[in-house]
């Protein structure tokens, strides 16, 4: 295995991934292998495969990116250029989902909307700890660093764990948010607490719910809010089309139903990936890995986005599925990091 992570950081440096292959096993299928590979729309997947293709600055990638422009024949495509490769890292697979809120804000604090977004701190590294959710409300360190103002805490909390968002104008504007950053904390999660205190049982907890306990328990709900130390900024986002998803780690749109946040150790970012879902409504489908998530780690977990808006978001909450995921390499490198014997 140390000469299959050798090539891999030969091959795929500057991706991101093979920090985590040095103990995974890693087996190459067949694409007779892939569940549903025969039905599904490939067309569409390679429409996504190049929209960020072109950020694939590899000497491995470059040559297939530009194939893959005009392909009358997608699955072809995929079939000829790609090879299957399952990376397993002993972990049960565990793939949840994610969405781009919409929340109602105004760009000045009155009325409802009292809770500001905060653009980043100038001067704060990534990675760095810095004050907690609690010490920056009790200090004022964010004042004059809002971007707009919401009408629900526990809404801007959950948007802050997607990671992007909008917030929608009384004039019918909207402001497209970005995620810029975090203040370095471990995220606790709001649901957990009120589980832990015996409020409502796990089945019970949304962010309808705990918006509706935090609003009938002002004095306790405004503790709650303050108890996950984990604080995200976010960036104005201007130049992406309405009718586009949010940007992803890749940096540009992300596409619903076809984007995986994936952990970046293990899975190249922009490569394409077939996901087999399983749960209560399973589905399997060929996705590119286009985002990162800080909760997303492991060979067999992935982040799907479903889309923008309430639905979207009651979807991605009802998603917490086993399942599996199957890479797709560029020939040369998949086998390259096929196990010895």
């Amino acid at each position: 295995m140390l000469r299959a992570v050798l090539i891999c950081l030969a091959v795929l440096v500057g991706q991101g991934a093979c920090a985590g292959l040095d103990e995974a096993e890693i087996s190459i299928l067949s694409f007779d292998d892939l569940r549903g590979w025969q039905e599904d729309d490939h067309d569409e997947a390679l429409a996504v495969f190049l929209n960020t293709c072109a950020a694939l600055d590899d000497p491995q990638w470059r040559p297939i990116c530009r194939l893959a422009e005009g392909q009358k024949s997608a699955r072809t495509f995929f079939e000829l250029f790609f090879v299957p490769v399952l990376i397993e890292d002993g972990r049960e697979p565990l793939f949840t989902a994610y969405f781009e809120p919409v929340l109602n804000g105004a760009r000045r604090p009155g009325g409802k909307y009292l809770y500001p977004v905060h653009s980043r701190p100038p001067g704060l590294r990534r990675g760095e700890a810095w004050l907690t959710r609690r010490q920056i409300f009790e200090s004022g360190a964010l004042d004059g660093l809002e971007i707009a103002w919401v009408a629900d805490p526990v809404a801007l909390q959950f948007m802050q764990i997607q990671g992007s968002g909008r917030i929608r104008l009384r004039d019918g504007s909207e402001i497209r948010l970005g995620y810029a950053g975090s203040n370095g904390h471990r995220f606790r999660s709001l649901g957990d607490a009120l589980v832990r205190r015996g409020i409502y049982d796990r089945s019970q907890v949304s962010a309808a719910v705990i918006s509706a306990w935090v609003r009938r328990n002002p004095v306790e709900g405004a503790e709650l809010l303050l108890s996950n130390p984990n604080y995200v900024f976010f960036r104005v986002i201007g130049r992406v089309p309405a009718g586009t998803g949010p940007l992803g780690a890749m940096n540009r749109p992300i596409t619903s139903l076809r984007s995986l946040a994936v952990d970046p150790q293990y899975v190249p970012l922009g490569a394409p990936v077939w996901l087999e879902k399983g749960g209560a409504e399973p589905f399997a489908r060929l996705m590119v890995a286009q985002d990162t998530g800080s909760r997303i780690k492991g060979a067999q977990r992935a982040d799907i986005f479903m889309g923008t808006g309430e639905e979207a978001g009651r979807r991605a909450a009802k998603i917490h599925d086993p399942g599996r995921m199957v890479l797709l390499l560029p020939i040369q490198q998949a086998y390259a990091l096929a196990p010895e014997g």
